[in-house]
């Protein structure tokens, strides 16, 4: 049986790790290393890094971030996302902290540089993130740079079909930070064969659950609803149930 995986997300804007309200509205939680390091603590199968604002200033990957992040010595896999402009900053990502990098803007710039970073890293290390939104019945897709939604290409969808990307990174971009706010409906507009991260207004244990068991489905990633307690991951885990949850591994390291 596939074990699904629970992702903890950290939201980081300005340099400062922050809650997000629909990508709109920011509440400040302090330095997203201190974040990271108590995900690696706490049971997280994977963290997630997001800097929002790197390519909407033209700015590449936060290197610094990731430096400060890799002196740390997680034992936890390490996502990055934000500001990877091609395959080359892809490639530094990894080479500096990351195991793996997301991409989004370059979903729609270039997806040839997408091929190429999978090319040099492998495909396993690079998720498409998707930012969909369900619209008269139809899904859409943001470029959040411009605020424009736009149907799904078939460049997209031949891409995401093609084994280019290990899995997509599923954005419910209007229900982020609201409570059971995550549409299931928009993993049903991807390929079959395109595994799911959900993210997006993920907030309990039994809605957590429900999403895990479609089969598209491989992991669940939460941000907002890890910040409201402490050891919020490993509460999570306990209270999901009837999901093939991988085993937690906690950490007792220490940090310098």
């Amino acid at each position: 049986m596939i074990q699904k995986r629970l992702i903890g997300v950290v939201t980081v804007r300005d340099g400062w790790a922050v809650q997000s309200f629909g990508y709109s509205r920011y509440l400040p939680l302090g330095r997203p290393e201190i974040l990271v390091e108590n995900l690696d603590r706490w049971g997280a199968d994977e963290i997630l890094v997001q800097v929002i604002d790197r390519s909407t200033s033209g700015q590449g990957p936060d290197m610094a971030l990731l430096e400060r992040i890799g002196r740390r010595g997680l034992a936890t896999p390490l996502i990055y996302a934000g500001g990877v402009r091609n395959a080359g900053d892809a490639i530094a990502a990894v080479a500096t902290a990351a195991d793996r990098v997301v991409v989004d803007a370059l979903l729609h710039d270039d997806p040839a540089q997408v091929l190429k970073a999978g090319e040099q890293l492998g495909n396993q290390a690079v998720i498409g993130s998707l930012p969909l939104s369900m619209e008269d019945g139809e899904v859409r897709w943001l470029d959040y740079r411009t605020g424009e939604s736009k149907p799904l290409s078939s460049v997209l969808l031949e891409l995401l079909a093609s084994g280019s990307v290990s899995e997509a990174l599923v954005i419910d971009w209007q229900h982020e930070g609201e409570p059971r706010g995550f549409n299931a409906a928009l993993i049903e507009t991807l390929p079959d064969n395109v595994p799911v991260i959900a993210f997006g207004g993920l907030s309990q244990p039994d809605q957590i659950a429900r999403v895990l068991r479609s089969p598209r489905v491989a992991a669940a990633a939460v941000g907002n609803f890890l910040s409201y307690r402490e050891h919020a991951m490993q509460a999570f885990r306990a209270e999901i149930v009837g999901v093939p949850l991988r085993p937690a591994e906690y950490q007792q390291a220490s940090y310098d």
